[in-house]
């Protein structure tokens, strides 16, 4: 373990709690900037098990956190106009499965977006709406077609690309610390970061299904409704909290790439349940920037994936959504 995964560990380690109830194993802890939460059952030995998956999650943070100066990413975007960085296997995976999502989305998932990310700063003390010639100049810096991969190291051809994982991360480590708990003999098991959530096997009250609530973004903290789903990951994308308003106009944190301006079409909020949470997580976020016609037509076409895209006026759930609905 290098020296920032460790840093990050004990940072995560600092947070942890677990509990033992009924057969039944929880394990919390702080990471990727949001509350984690594992719940699972089985034979897994946790004492084993739990090591491990703060480990692989130190591990990751360390290697993509934008907000971490000595992490792989910001190497990466170090290196950008100037020099091939080296990558290891489960970076060129997660690039390719970026490259599959970009293709999926029709370009609206686009990892480069930090240029553009950085200049609309809703978390700055005072956010200011940059002028037309600001945007314009970050979007020259966008575009994940420029990125060039080979074997073991990438390169971002032009000086001020930058990548941004965030958009698909923490729904990919959901994903993979599933896979940690499954393989080391978890018989059903909950992951949950941050809202982003993967289930595997019956739910605690023997049940098939897992009951996930879904936020409703004109009432955080309160649920709209639930779903009942196994084997399947549930994410929710909305700008509803992470936001701010300057002269009476509001501005949410989700940037539409084709205008380099917050997302502005009715959308609120957008539940997706997937194979995966990587890929209900990509198709939530799409949706909500394609708006309620063309991303109810990306989600009908998207495979085993179904979801609800709640507006200003209503909500437009997909075909097969009230099938998973509970209330």
């Amino acid at each position: 373990m290098n020296s920032l995964s460790q840093i990050v560990l004990e940072r995560i380690q600092a947070s942890v709690r677990t509990s033992a109830t009924a057969g039944w194993h929880h394990l919390t802890f702080q990471a990727l900037g949001t509350p984690c939460r594992l719940q699972l059952t089985g034979s897994a030995p946790t004492s084993a098990l739990w090591p491990i998956i703060l480990k692989w999650v130190a591990d990751f943070e360390a290697r993509y956190s934008r907000f971490l100066p000595t992490s792989l990413v910001c190497r990466i975007n170090a290196g950008a106009g100037q020099a091939w960085v080296d990558i290891d296997p489960e970076t060129e995976r997660l690039l390719a499965l970026c490259h599959e999502m970009h293709f999926i989305t029709r370009g609206v998932f686009d990892p480069t977006a930090l240029p553009l990310l950085r200049l609309w700063d809703w978390k700055a003390t005072s956010p200011v709406v940059p002028d037309d010639a600001a945007i314009a100049t970050a979007m020259k810096k966008v575009g994940w077609r420029k990125v060039q991969r080979a074997p073991g190291k990438v390169f971002l051809p032009e000086r001020g690309m930058a990548l941004d994982l965030g958009g698909v991360g923490k729904e990919y480590a959901v994903d993979q610390v599933l896979q940690l708990a499954v393989e080391a003999g978890a018989t059903s098991a909950l992951v949950d970061f941050g809202h982003d959530v993967r289930v595997h096997g019956p739910a605690p009250d023997k049940k098939p299904a897992w009951h996930i609530g879904l936020e409703d973004p004109a009432q955080p903290g309160r649920c709209w409704t639930g779903v009942a789903v196994n084997n399947q990951g549930v994410a929710t994308s909305g700008d509803y909290l992470r936001c701010f308003v300057q002269d009476g106009r509001r501005f949410g944190h989700i940037l539409d790439l084709r205008t380099g301006r917050p997302v502005a079409n009715e959308c609120r909020a957008v539940s997706v349940i997937a194979p995966s949470c990587t890929m209900a997580g990509m198709l939530a976020t799409a949706v909500f920037v394609l708006g309620p016609q063309e991303g109810s037509r990306l989600l009908e076409a998207a495979y085993q994936a179904e979801g609800c895209i709640s507006t200003d006026c209503g909500r437009l759930p997909s075909r097969r959504f009230h099938e998973y609905a509970t209330t």
